[in-house]
């Protein structure tokens, strides 16, 4: 290492350009990967990077990529209890992980894995650019499959271009195809909860834009985090289908958890060997 290198700072300070809005404020729940479930979600640019100048021409792309942090990584927390023997107290640094797609038992490399405790707690993910929407003068992003939950920093956005970011010959290692789906069904009292809670108005999707007269920021984001609608039934189950739950609890029936999805609480468990349940939504007081 030269002494110039030696001088260099060794940490990368990117700015906040924005801020990911969606119905998932947990990170149980939210899909592993981006694409698996076709969620709506916004990203709120902040000034001076709301500037709908700054977004001309990315209309033309039907995807693109995002970069951000993963704003939920507790591995302080972890290095203070001090659980994991590769975890370096002072960086903070994990050599191994355990993926959930290999049962969460079977070690590999952080840099093989997608996981969030990498060095930089960065995140990568491809998501459909739905439409860029300019409202009171700022730009937003109307996106779908993202697999960040609500309040997700945004780093960086680029267009994805397929002739050189679609590699059909790529190997993908221990992930070579898309996780098996469950099947998921629901309770009558849980169905009969949720037609209780769900607001029969209309949500701002792919076929509505917003009305730039009417709607203001506020109520996009309510409608994006809060809003059930009768349409999210699909959603909810979508999610569910993808299970959420830890790998070392996945042969266990009867066993509940819960979801948190805008302002309701869903919970679910295993009733046979491939079949979730929805029995109850409740409302977050």
């Amino acid at each position: 290492m030269s002494g110039d290198d030696a001088q260099l700072d060794k940490h990368h300070h990117a700015p906040i350009v924005g801020y990911h809005r969606a119905p998932l404020s947990q990170k149980f729940g939210a899909p592993r990967q981006p694409n698996l479930v076709a969620l709506t979600s916004v990203i709120e640019m902040l000034a001076p990077y709301d500037t709908p100048a700054a977004f001309v021409g990315l209309e033309a792309f039907s995807h693109i990529w995002i970069s951000w942090q993963f704003h939920h990584n507790y591995i302080k927390k972890d290095n203070l209890a001090n659980k994991n023997a590769d975890t370096t107290k002072t960086t903070g640094f994990r050599t191994q992980v355990r993926p959930p797609r290999l049962g969460g038992n079977q070690k590999i490399g952080v840099f093989a894995s997608r996981s969030m405790y990498r060095p930089s707690a960065l995140g990568l993910s491809v998501v459909k650019l739905e439409r860029v929407e300019v409202i009171q003068g700022r730009a937003f992003l109307i996106i779908s499959g993202a697999d960040m939950i609500d309040g997700t920093p945004i780093v960086d956005i680029k267009p994805y271009v397929t002739y050189s970011d679609a590699l059909v010959e790529a190997e993908s290692g221990f992930a070579p195809t898309a996780p098996t789906l469950l099947a998921v069904t629901m309770t009558e009292p849980a169905y009969e909860q949720f037609v209780a809670l769900a607001d029969t108005g209309q949500l701002i999707n792919n076929e509505k834009a917003i009305n730039i007269e009417q709607d203001t920021v506020t109520t996009l984001m309510h409608q994006m985090q809060s809003q059930l609608l009768p349409s999210d039934i699909d959603i909810i189950k979508a999610l569910i289908a993808q299970d959420p739950r830890p790998a070392y609890r996945r042969t266990q029936i009867n066993m509940p958890f819960t979801m948190r999805y805008k302002s309701v609480d869903v919970s679910f468990q295993l009733i046979a060997g491939n079949e979730l349940q929805i029995t109850a939504v409740v409302e977050v007081m």
